[in-house]
């Protein structure tokens, strides 16, 4: 996602300089190219051989004399980015005031000229971060279109409680991503569900099935860093969402087909990521049923379909709504993904073979293929589940500027 991307790391003194340190291992990860630039007071954290091992690259330094006068402006215009993580209150100060007295405010005053983005990770105690004239600082550096991402609440150094703690690496990992790659779906309202779905055979028990839940939330987490407001409804999964993300829980099919109905009236994409279980128990037992209570000859267990959503929400009208299913299947992919897209009046549909190795359900990796409304069938390589969003949301990015009116020739 980063390769051949350079990226530039402040690093200012705060105790959340150990996050920094997993940040540069993340961005050399994702294959940017990492240059490290420390103030004074950070080197009190943390020695600069850390960053130095982490990055592969030469730590830089106020008191470099081999540092060429001119570097910083070379290492400003090569850079896709600047990102300073953890930012303090008196590096905010500076640069809303164009102060620039040591090497780091000194590229970043450089960038704002260029311009260069550039994205600060504020990290400081909750009543500095509160104080009006912070507050002012970072409003004036969001009008003058630098990124802000975070602090994030929680328990701080000091012991206070509150908004202060500096944004955790891989959101801010996130935001990078976004910065470089653009916002192509800024302002669109998604609506994504993921994970399973549940059906009580008894106040214990439960038909299920093996969705992690994780290609959906990669699609709800690229869809947010590309520009998009989010929504996702969610089956039972440990999976955190990102942050600024709209949860919100379900057990069973028709709860999820409640939540979707509720939502779907706002949204302008609708991603149907979930395992829905097919079917369900026509009657859950009140009681835990008890093995010596069924007897040696086992048990029956009816069952009734659930509710298909799809269908239901494919009978709506529709505002220039893009809907997007998902099929898993075993055998016959395409022409199975086919008959779903039709039936169902699919604006694409993502077809997977779960029984090839790495495309199956708890895989961090997928291989897909897509199908459009006109049926052009585009099978991917075997990628990431976040490579396979991306890939996903080109299309969706590409059907929504092709429901934009073309602008008429004036003669």
């Amino acid at each position: 996602m980063l390769r051949n991307t350079e990226i530039l790391l402040g690093v200012t003194g705060g105790i959340a300089v150990y996050k920094s340190a997993e940040l540069t291992r993340l961005l050399r990860r994702e294959g940017a190219r990492v240059h490290v630039v420390m103030t004074r007071n950070s080197r009190r954290f943390v020695n600069p051989l850390l960053f130095e091992a982490l990055s592969e690259n030469r730590v830089i330094l106020d008191d470099d004399e081999d540092f060429h006068p001119f570097d910083h402006i070379r290492l400003v215009e090569s850079a896709s980015l600047a990102a300073i993580a953890p930012a303090t209150a008196n590096l905010l100060g500076k640069l809303a005031s164009g102060i620039a007295d040591d090497q780091l405010t000194t590229m970043l005053t450089f960038a704002l000229g260029k311009p260069t983005p550039i994205l600060l990770a504020p990290a400081m105690n909750m009543h500095m971060w509160n104080s009006p004239v912070v507050q002012t600082n970072a409003g004036n550096l969001r009008k003058l279109g630098i990124h802000i991402v975070g602090p994030d609440s929680g328990e701080l150094a000091c012991g206070d409680e509150g908004p202060g703690r500096m944004s955790e690496p891989e959101d801010i990992l996130d935001a990078v991503k976004g910065i470089v790659r653009g916002r192509d779906l800024e302002g669109k309202n998604f609506l994504i569900t993921a994970g399973p779905t549940r059906e009580p055979l008894d106040p214990v028990r439960v038909l299920t099935n093996r969705s992690s839940g994780r290609m959906g939330y990669e699609l709800a987490r690229v869809a947010q860093r590309r520009g998009a407001n989010v929504t996702l409804i969610s089956g039972p999964t440990p999976l955190t969402p990102p942050s600024g993300i709209s949860l919100h829980p379900i057990a069973t099919a028709a709860e999820l087909r409640k939540a979707v109905e509720a939502h779907f009236p706002k949204c302008d994409v609708l991603i149907m990521a979930a395992a829905v279980s097919d079917f369900r128990p026509r009657t859950a037992a009140r009681q835990k049923q008890k093995k010596d209570t069924i007897g040696s000859g086992g048990t029956s267990l009816t069952l009734e379909p659930t509710p298909d959503i799809l269908k239901a929400i494919s009978r709506k009208p529709r505002k220039r709504q893009i809907v997007i299913g998902f099929a898993a299947e075993i055998e016959r992919l395409i022409p199975h993904a086919t008959a779903k897209l039709r039936g169902k009046k699919l604006d694409l549909i993502v077809a997977n073979d779960i029984s090839r190795p790495g495309s199956g359900f708890e895989s961090a990796t997928n291989q897909v293929t897509l199908i459009d409304r006109e049926e052009c069938v585009e099978t991917l390589p075997l990628l990431s589940k976040e490579e396979v969003a991306e890939r996903i949301l080109d299309r969706v990015s590409a059907l929504k500027k092709a429901q934009q009116p073309r602008k008429s020739k004036k003669s």
